[in-house]
């Protein structure tokens, strides 16, 4: 007994064209032979759903259906939906698979494109500030000069494949449908070599170092990849080049971290200096040397900033800036003259010299206090 054509499409029996098309269309991508090769129970489910959708898509068929049931196309009653000579099958056939044949035949067409190839190339800091042009040597594949690429031996050409005729596909009868085929002899090429290339065994490309000039911008990050199109391994008998990936990472500098365009330094100074006030100069990538004032009473972390000395930014006209931070150096390893001077500066020390250590102190005393009470 054949199952109802709805339930079949798993619709409800309102269901109107759209739903139909979606749910025909989801079901053909399940159990098309294509995708499931030698399975006769998908052949078989197939060839239902096919049934059903023809038969519910046209108006008149669907309302025969819906008053007689399947008994409205046995006897020679409109004629069953199971042909595929009508254009409604094969318009939604093509709407299908018409994209997957389409990406299989582009796929045969890049079968002999060459491998992408990746290169990691470390720099400087003071490299991603200025940009520059490097040499690197690359080992891949590149055509072959004696075959010119075409992988048969010279005064030879490949010849056309006598089973696919050059089409690089071949049709295989399987149950009720015909499937194209990548051609088994040519491998979808279309060409076959009799007599092939001795310097190349007729792949048409050989391995060789090439040496290659990599152009870095101003201002690149650490982790930027650049593509080199057309740079990486030769395709196989004169198919097209991969391309070249240069993978870029910068080394830690001694002096500057990076965070984005901005650049971060960190400054020892006195106690005296941070105390009395006074300047220091510090290097910039731009080749220059900025003199950095400070003022009287000077925290320890504070930052300075530095406009425009910081990294360029890739491809646009700004730069980013320079952070100072001063870490205030606690003096050691004191003689006794020193360390009597300090202890008389102590002594002599008012609350508002040390304004921060003596809030502290007095709001922690509140705090124990409040415990007592």
């Amino acid at each position: 007994m054949k199952a109802d054509f709805y339930e079949t499409l798993s619709v409800s029996r309102n269901a109107d064209e759209k739903e139909l098309k979606s749910a025909f269309r989801k079901l053909a991508m399940k159990y098309h032979p294509d995708r499931n090769p030698g399975d006769e129970e998908a052949e078989r489910k197939f060839k239902e759903i096919n049934e059903a959708y023809e038969t519910l898509r046209d108006p008149q068929k669907r309302a025969a259906y819906d008053r007689f049931g399947h008994a409205a196309f046995e006897n020679g009653g409109m004629g069953g939906g199971q042909g595929f000579g009508g254009g409604g099958f094969a318009d939604i056939f093509e709407d299908i698979f018409g994209d997957m044949m389409g990406a299989r035949q582009r796929r045969s067409a890049s079968r002999d494109r060459g491998a992408d190839l990746r290169y990691n190339m470390e720099i400087s800091l003071e490299e991603a500030f200025t940009g520059k042009t490097a040499q690197i040597h690359v080992p891949t594949s590149i055509a072959c000069d004696e075959c010119s690429g075409s992988g048969a031996k010279p005064g030879t050409s490949p010849s056309q494949c006598g089973l696919c005729h050059g089409s690089g596909r071949v049709r295989a009868a399987q149950g009720f449908f015909s499937i194209e085929r990548t051609c088994p002899q040519c491998h979808g090429r279309g060409q076959t070599i009799s007599d092939p290339c001795a310097k190349c065994s007729g792949q048409g490309r050989v391995t060789e170092e090439r040496q290659l000039s990599v152009n870095i911008p101003a201002g690149i990050e650490d982790g930027t990849r650049i593509r080199l199109a057309g740079e990486g391994e030769a395709g196989l008998r004169g198919g097209p080049s991969g391309d070249l990936y240069i993978f870029l990472s910068v080394k830690p500098h001694e002096f500057f971290q990076r965070d984005g365009a901005d650049l971060y330094c960190k400054v020892p100074i006195s106690m005296t200096t941070a105390a009395l006030g006074g300047a220091f100069e510090v290097a910039t990538l731009d080749g220059t040397q900025t003199r950095v004032k400070v003022p009287e009473g000077t925290q320890n972390g504070r930052q300075f900033r530095l406009r425009g000395k910081g990294m360029p930014i890739l491809r646009q006209p700004q730069v980013g800036d320079l952070y100072i931070q001063v870490a205030v150096e606690t003096p050691q390893n004191l003689n006794k003259k020193q360390r009597d001077l300090l202890e008389e500066f102590e002594r002599i020390s008012s609350k508002e010299n040390s304004p921060q250590s003596t809030g502290f102190f007095s709001r922690m005393k509140d705090f124990f206090e409040s415990f007592s009470e």
